[in-house]
């Protein structure tokens, strides 16, 4: 395996204190909280300022309108959206169909650089539950160009203008641009109240081939390891603000005339905590660095990521809930949103145990 800086640089310091502004302004926890009793979850308008930042076209190329960067340095924003509960469609569109298109290349180059500018808003058409290595799905059939099938589950559909679809048929697996009016959407209840899921019907949908064979099977295989990695950056925002707050809140809470945060017994589940979140931070630097390469370093760095990093978010979650006392069960305060986010990632793009059986089978840890 290649060495790794896992230290943030200046421009990616610089980049998250740019975004981390934006998201404080616009993406208060009172307005979260009051955009999740709505029926438009995703704000789109949020979306849009973060392409103004150049946010969402960190890896695409300059020619068409990217920064021309790496997924290192969007792993920084995905940490950010974590830490904001971010309702915003980046996962789905910035990250999952961006890197499909750029392993694919050819006719995505158009929705890429509309992710870059914020003028589109993409979805990759598998289920949120997807884990890398799962295999090309075949749900959904392309024959003569029109696709025809279901997909459940799908992060960001509901807001996205293009879906990438996976897709079987008679000419073997291949990967397709559908125009997101061509597909019927239906809302599901998620169990992350700022990431709306959707299940998707095409019939006959006519739809742009992007790529074929063994071109896309390695498309969507390095897109859902991307997700993964910068998945696990997002549960690590998610678990900062998990401990921040918490500590925050525990300096100024008093009980017996002193503060709850000198207790003992409080200080060390603090200590573990932060002890979990700065090696989480390490395998996420390492993910990130190594994200859309493709091979087996890369799925091997978002697995490990993905492995740990999970249940680091939810502990810190639970861990919020529970030290905030009353509050911290009540719908007014924002903790649920993090603690919902957590348990909903901890599913997404495969569980840790789906991720522990891919490290031993990358290792080869079944023969060892």
């Amino acid at each position: 395996m290649s060495e790794v800086d896992l230290l943030y640089t200046e421009i990616e310091e610089e980049l998250r204190a740019s975004v981390r502004a934006l998201l404080a302004d616009r993406c208060p926890p009172e307005s979260v909280l009051a955009r999740v009793e709505t029926d438009e979850v995703a704000d789109l308008e949020l979306a849009k300022e973060l392409a103004g930042l150049g946010a969402t076209g960190l890896p695409v190329p300059e020619a068409l309108g990217g920064a021309g960067a790496s997924w290192r340095e969007a792993s920084v924003v995905a940490e950010e959206l974590g830490r904001a509960a971010a309702p915003v469609p980046f996962l789905g569109g910035a990250v999952l169909s961006a890197a499909a298109l750029l392993e694919a290349g050819g006719p995505g180059r158009e929705v890429l650089s509309g992710i870059a500018d914020g003028t589109a808003v993409a979805a990759l058409a598998v289920p949120l539950g997807t884990p890398p290595g799962a295999g090309h799905p075949s749900a959904v059939r392309a024959e003569g160009g029109l696709l025809t099938g279901s997909v459940p589950g799908v992060a960001d559909a509901l807001a996205a203008d293009v879906l990438v679809v996976p897709t079987a048929g008679p000419d073997g697996p291949a990967l397709y641009r559908v125009e997101a009016a061509d597909a019927a959407r239906a809302a599901v209840v998620s169990l992350d109240l700022t990431r709306p899921l959707a299940d998707l019907v095409l019939d006959g949908a006519p739809g742009t081939l992007l790529a074929s064979g063994a071109d896309a099977e390695r498309a969507l295989r390095t897109a859902l390891s991307t997700g993964a990695a910068l998945l696990a950056a997002e549960q690590l925002g998610v678990a900062e603000w998990a401990l921040s707050t918490t500590v925050d809140y525990l300096k100024t809470r008093t009980q017996f005339g002193r503060p709850v945060g000198s207790f003992q017994a409080l200080k060390h589940r603090l200590a573990d905590l932060w002890v979990s979140i700065s090696q989480a931070r390490a395998v996420v630097r390492a993910a990130a660095s190594t994200a859309g390469t493709g091979g087996a370093e890369a799925e091997l760095n978002a697995s490990l990521a993905q492995a740990f990093v999970s249940g680091v978010a939810v502990k810190a979650a639970e861990e919020a809930v529970q030290l905030h006392g009353g509050i911290g069960f009540t719908w007014e305060h924002p903790a649920h949103l993090y603690l919902k986010r957590a348990k909903s990632d901890a599913i997404a793009l495969g569980t840790a145990d789906r991720h522990r059986l891919a490290l031993a089978s990358l290792v080869d840890l079944a023969r060892a």
